[in-house]
């Protein structure tokens, strides 16, 4: 029954998207379907009877799934819109695979562990996709697929092929958990936004919108940050890269801070490199969503302040 709901408000949300940036209707008509596939298997990733169901296949059944369903969107669109690439696909492929099978080639050690977090943050870093997936118009982001489409691949991966546990994957927090994100972020803003102010990173602004209207886009950018940002940061790094360091340094405050740092540090190509000011600020916040990680013991509730902390910065400050 789930399901049916989130096919219905990817729908509005497409609508109102293409609306408000002008997209020609035949042009989101057509990329709607691609859209529409990706929300499928990103449902099917938070869902864990699904998972559970899929996980009783063996490990190089389940990659070779995982590699086929990558590359579907990409079809679904660039067919549709007459961009497909055969070149393109291949490399869509080929990184797919890489992260599909990556552990049912390679033993479940820390040196793999860090590798494939390596080619995670890679990938995104170098901004592969956009090459691959060419948008008709300025405002159709189709390379969104191949960065739903990465995250989706990556955490399938390491959920479903190398069975990491105690990292509360899911989409939608328990009571428990929106409290502990809520109180984190309280901590966590007034310091940031001293910090940001004493950097010259970013101004305090009202909206400039009617209260009707930003509230809507509070409400909006607060689920998208949640189900997409903060979702695929906190379970790269807070779920597995803090518990790995952690272990590895056999130091709960070592692995917190090292954590932190590197969070940051992944922020330095955040518009123009090295942006330093970006990265100090993602590292402090990195310290409070590792804290809500921490005592929850799931990302969900570090979700919930990474979530809260992006849109107070996206609708109250400018910088």
């Amino acid at each position: 029954m789930a399901l049916p709901l989130v096919w219905v408000a990817c729908a509005i949300a497409a609508y109102l998207y293409s609306q408000q940036q002008n997209v020609p209707w035949a042009t989101a008509l057509a990329a709607f379907p691609a859209f529409l596939l990706e929300a499928t298997f990103f449902y099917i990733l938070g869902s864990e009877r699904l998972r559970a169901r899929m996980e009783r296949l063996p490990s190089v059944a389940i990659a070779t799934a995982l590699t086929l369903a990558a590359v579907a969107p990409y079809c679904a669109a660039s067919l549709a819109l007459g961009s497909f690439r055969w070149q393109s696909l291949a490399w869509i492929a080929a990184v797919a695979a890489a992260a599909s099978f990556w552990y049912v080639a390679l033993p479940h050690r820390p040196a793999s562990d860090l590798l494939f977090l390596f080619l995670m943050a890679l990938v995104v870093l170098t901004k592969l996709f956009h090459r691959f997936y060419v948008s008709p118009h300025p405002k159709l982001p189709l390379e969104t697929l191949g960065q739903l489409m990465w995250i989706r691949t990556g955490a399938f991966a390491l959920l479903s092929v190398r069975r990491v546990k105690g990292v509360g994957f899911g989409f939608w927090p328990a009571g428990k958990e929106w409290g502990i994100g809520a109180m984190y972020y309280a901590m966590l803003v007034p310091i940031a936004a001293a910090m940001a102010w004493a950097l010259g990173f970013a101004k305090p602004h009202a909206p400039a919108l009617d209260w009707q209207r930003a509230t809507l886009l509070g409400l909006g950018t607060f689920l998208g940050v949640l189900w997409v940002v903060a979702l695929g940061e906190e379970f790269f790094f807070r779920g597995l890269l803090q518990q790995w360091m952690t272990a590895w340094l056999t130091s709960e405050w070592g692995g917190l801070v090292v954590t932190s740092l590197l969070f940051g540090a992944a922020h330095l190509w955040f518009r123009t490199f090295p942006n330093w000011r970006f990265a100090a600020l993602a590292a402090l916040a990195g310290l409070f969503y590792g804290l809500a990680f921490r005592q929850a013991r799931s990302i969900r509730a570090s979700m919930v302040t990474h979530a809260l902390t992006v849109t107070t910065w996206r609708m109250f400050f400018s910088g």
